[in-house]
């Protein structure tokens, strides 16, 4: 799978690109929790488009955070460097579901199960100890922490935490609904007709969202601001939802608040 994700430079975000490309058991991982998401569970994908597309998100916010002065937990904690802290957020979108694998319940601390030897076997021929420790374990950390109700305490686990509430893109949602049985669950998750992830005005993000209707509320209610509000990142991100009406007319939702 081509990640398609800018390394602007970033020359051990490069070869780590590399690295996963190369890697068949980890592209086989994400086959198989694609499997048991869609084919067994029912759900949206959870497979290589959905990594692909975390991925992406996770950097741009980071990216946009780091422009706006924010300090990367990586940096003040560990004197790492913004390309570390970038190479942590892109391997913990990486391997954040690889636990559907084995199963959709508790998945994300068995993705910490694979995750441990695969973020140490991706990042060995690019750092030594003592730092590989400290860039494993924060991805770790990143990647366990992308559950709803975990707290975050870094930063670049806020980015990976976002950017998966973010998937939820006509029927791309991140909650589960039952295929075929008409409700909130699925109505909402075919209202949201965009995400946009941009320069915020008054804080360095901001998240736009268009609605089809104001069934897709049920998404950012039940998705995007729980995992915001449990997130490092509220300081620091705006959102600003529009419903649109026909091809160009919007509405913005001035009494949605995040």
């Amino acid at each position: 799978m081509g990640f398609n994700v800018p390394t602007k430079n970033n020359k051990k975000l490069e070869q780590l690109l590399e690295r996963i490309e190369a890697d068949a058991e980890l592209n086989q991982l994400w086959r198989c929790a694609n499997v048991n998401a869609v084919d067994r569970f029912g759900i949206s994908d959870h497979g290589e488009v959905h990594i692909r597309i975390i991925a992406n998100a996770a950097l741009r916010v980071f990216r946009l955070l780091v422009e706006g002065d924010v300090t990367p937990s990586a940096v003040k904690d560990h004197g790492l460097t913004v390309d570390d802290a970038e190479v942590i957020v892109v391997l913990a979108a990486a391997l954040h579901d690889v636990g559907i694998s084995i199963h959709r319940d508790d998945h994300e601390r068995y993705s910490l199960i694979i995750a441990y030897p695969k973020a140490r076997q991706l990042l060995s021929e690019l750092y030594e100890e003592p730092t590989l420790t400290a860039m494993v374990s924060e991805t770790l950390h990143a990647i366990i922490a992308h559950n709803s109700e975990q707290r975050c305490l870094t930063i670049e686990a806020g980015c990976v935490k976002l950017a998966d509430a973010l998937d939820m893109t006509e029927g791309r949602s991140r909650i589960p609904f039952d295929a075929g049985q008409v409700n909130i669950h699925s109505v909402s998750a075919l209202a949201v007709k965009s995400v946009q992830i941009t320069k915020g005005e008054l804080k360095p993000v901001r998240i736009e969202v268009e609605l089809h209707n104001s069934a897709g509320i049920f998404q950012m209610d039940n998705l995007l601001r729980k995992k915001l509000y449990n997130s490092t990142l509220i300081p620091f991100v705006e959102v600003r939802a529009a419903i649109v009406e026909g091809e160009t007319e919007k509405r913005l939702m001035t009494e949605y608040r995040l």
